[in-house]
């Protein structure tokens, strides 16, 4: 079917099928918030030491090889 000859949805219309959309939602719980929260603090935690040391690594590896020029 084209887009064209598609039914158009009015704008009450739409906003039906939203309000009815949004009742289906099922919001997190606070402990699933606060136990999501500390999961993502600790991963940012530990990617940042992993980068700061792969960073780290990869300077310490240029400044050895720019001694040799």
């Amino acid at each position: 079917m084209d887009m064209a000859e598609q039914k158009k949805t009015s704008p009450a219309e739409f906003l039906r099928q939203v309000q009815t959309e949004g009742r289906k939602v099922v919001w997190p719980t606070r402990e699933e918030t606060v136990r999501t929260a500390i999961f993502v603090f600790i991963l940012t935690v530990i990617l940042s030491l992993f980068f700061l040391g792969i960073d780290s690594l990869f300077s310490a590896v240029v400044r050895w090889l720019l001694t040799l020029a």
